[in-house]
């Protein structure tokens, strides 16, 4: 039994490595399968793409010098800009100043003239109208003191107000 067992285990190990030699040789002709299409595929890369990136680089190489024209010209303009810009704020600036110096002059102006007038209007109410209202009431007083003194009365009307000529402006 010792021989027939020992048989089996060469026949099983002999079996195991013509088994893996097969697998070995199945993935080296895959490798190599997978090889030749890689190589294909690499060549229809270097047939199709090399030209584009060749016809990619020429034009890169044409535009390139006028990218970098419109580059200087474009930061050329901006500090252009930038410097109108600050003129302009500076130009603003001192306008807005002048303006608010003149607002505020006027208003100043205008504060003087109200007083003046004020006091104006003070001074015409003292010197002018209150005289002229004593003077007013003067002549009514007097008025009323020759009528009285020569003995016209004024007449009553109806109801003992007016004269009779109020009556016929109603």
């Amino acid at each position: 039994m010792d021989d027939n067992l020992l048989r089996f285990f060469i026949a099983a190990v002999a079996f195991a490595t013509v088994l893996q030699a097969l697998i070995l040789v199945a993935l080296y002709i895959a490798i190599r399968r997978s090889t030749a299409k890689m190589d294909a595929l690499g060549d229809e890369i270097r047939e199709k793409a090399l030209p584009t990136m060749a016809t990619i680089q020429n034009l890169l190489g044409e535009v390139r010098p006028k990218i970098e024209t419109i580059a200087t010209n474009v930061s050329e303009s901006s500090t252009l800009v930038r410097n109108q810009l600050l003129r302009i704020d500076a130009t603003l600036t001192d306008a807005l100043d002048r303006t608010r110096l003149q607002v505020i002059r006027a208003d100043e102006l205008l504060n003087r003239t109200m007083d003046k007038v004020e006091d104006t209007s003070e001074i015409v109410h003292r010197t002018v109208v209150s005289p002229l209202r004593q003077l007013n009431g003067l002549m009514n007083a007097i008025s009323t003191g020759v009528e009285v003194f020569l003995g016209y009365k004024r007449r009553q009307g109806k109801n003992g107000v007016g004269a009779p000529q109020d009556e016929m402006f109603i």
